[in-house]
């Protein structure tokens, strides 16, 4: 159960761009997911960073991107997306609700988005 995806498959996404998405701009769900991990994991804003750089990666802050090859879905490239249902029903469409999966996905798997960012780079998935 690990979140995978091809990277020949991977859609490329412009850096540093605001997308306008279902339910919020890329600024407020930085904002969103900086709070959370300040505030409620105790991170670092290192491993704000870091997790910023795995979003980046994964799926450009689009909160409906989508891996082509093996359906994995969201901020955080879920697989499946319907993990992210134990957030909330509205994962499809809402970035808050992916935000606090993906957080609670890095916690559980790697303990802080520093370690996750780092097996990130080493294997270009996490």
């Amino acid at each position: 159960e690990e979140l995978r995806h091809a990277q020949s498959k991977q859609v490329s996404f412009r850096g540093g761009t605001s997308v306008r998405a279902a339910t919020g701009t890329t600024a407020e769900y930085q904002a969103y997911a900086k709070n959370l991990c300040i505030n409620t994991y105790g991170w670092t804003e290192n491993d704000v960073n870091c997790d910023f750089n795995i979003v980046e990666k994964e799926s450009g802050w689009n909160i409906k991107a989508k891996n082509s090859s093996s359906g994995a879905y969201g901020l955080f490239q879920s697989l499946p997306a319907s993990k992210m249902a134990s957030e909330g029903n509205d994962y499809l469409t809402n970035g808050k609700t992916q935000i606090r999966w993906g957080l609670k996905y890095i916690k559980e798997r790697y303990g802080t988005p520093s370690n996750a960012w780092a097996f990130w780079q080493k294997h270009k998935w996490y």
